[in-house]
């Protein structure tokens, strides 16, 4: 039975709408970022775990059935996956969803761009945490800042807009960048959006220990080097934007820990194997790959999706829980 005092839309007990799903489509990632993936990490999804293609789009017109109408591609790096572009047409095509968007590395954008904006795709996410070679290859276990620099602009050129650099800033390791980071984004019609490190699994929580960084701290320095003006921008995240005074670029400011913003809360995420997860600083969770395999319909499916999202917590507890948050940011999706 539906549970009573739900409307049509995915409400959860605190009056919070949910119309935003982050979909995991692989936890694994083709670069090995400190923060996100302990070193030597093996513990990933068996490819029989995953949801199928056909089982994301079913789960998905579950979602958009029920008011959702923002859906991110995530991974791990999602353009690991084979077949993304099919994918994306087919969540593309469903009624209801306005907007499909992605987060990258960039790795692979290169060649994939142009097929996955022709998809739909129309937004872009991407991690960038360093401009300097040597920096970003130790930060990211070896990757090549030029591979990454030719996805970006492949990107710009096919059409994706906006595109949100984001920048996770550690103290002592990048925080000398951000000036250059926000001219780069600048000269190129980007956004940057700096992200304090959060506690998830035991690489956030060493990241967490070593590097953390107040972003108010950060915005008042910036501040003395930009006259930052409060601002808007549409897109369903977390971020508390700025405006550089007398141009068009916009920084943001994700903070989950200095100041957090479980209050307006609207999203949820679907990890790569079909888990629910309804707070990414919790672990509620609901599988929902049983009743994806056992053939349920739509109207099944979001049946269970009201009820779970009746489990979506006030707010995150990072400062209380953090041990017992033991997977890694990459096995619950961006």
């Amino acid at each position: 039975m539906i549970p009573t005092g739900l409307t049509d839309s995915l409400t959860d007990l605190y009056g919070r709408r949910i119309d935003y799903l982050r979909l995991s489509v692989t936890d694994r990632c083709d670069l090995r970022c400190g923060y996100c993936l302990p070193k030597g990490y093996k513990s990933f999804e068996e490819p029989a775990d995953w949801l199928t293609f056909d089982e994301i789009v079913r789960v998905v017109g579950a979602f958009v059935a029920l008011g959702v109408r923002r859906v991110r591609l995530t991974g791990g790096e999602p353009l690991v996956r084979r077949g993304l572009a099919e994918l994306a047409a087919g969540l593309a095509a469903l009624p209801g969803l306005d907007d499909l968007s992605l987060s990258s590395n960039c790795t692979q954008m290169q060649a994939q761009a142009a097929p996955l904006f022709r998809a739909g795709v129309r937004r872009l996410n991407l991690s960038l945490d360093s401009l300097r070679p040597e920096r970003f290859a130790q930060l990211t276990g070896g990757g090549r800042l030029s591979q990454v620099m030719a996805g970006i602009m492949a990107a710009k050129d096919a059409g994706f807009t906006p595109i949100k650099v984001n920048t996770v800033a550690m103290r002592g390791v990048n925080e000398d960048e951000f000036p250059e980071i926000l001219a780069f984004c600048a000269a190129h019609g980007f956004t940057l959006r700096l992200i304090e490190t959060m506690p998830m699994g035991t690489a956030g929580r060493d990241a967490q220990r070593d590097y953390y960084l107040d972003l108010e701290t950060v915005r008042s320095r910036l501040q003395e080097h930009f006259n930052l003006i409060p601002d808007l921008m549409p897109g369903g995240g977390p971020a508390r934007y700025y405006r550089v005074a007398e141009t068009d670029t916009r920084i943001g400011f994700i903070t989950p820990l200095s100041q957090h913003f479980c209050e307006t809360c609207n999203r949820v995420r679907l990890g790569v194997d079909g888990t629910l997860h309804l707070c990414l600083g919790q672990t509620h969770s609901v599988a929902l790959r049983p009743l994806l395999r056992a053939g349920a319909s739509v109207s099944e499916l979001a049946e269970h999706l009201r009820a779970a999202v009746r489990l979506k917590p006030e707010r995150h507890c990072f400062e209380d829980q953090a041990a017992q948050l033991v997977r890694c940011m990459a096995a619950t999706g961006g």
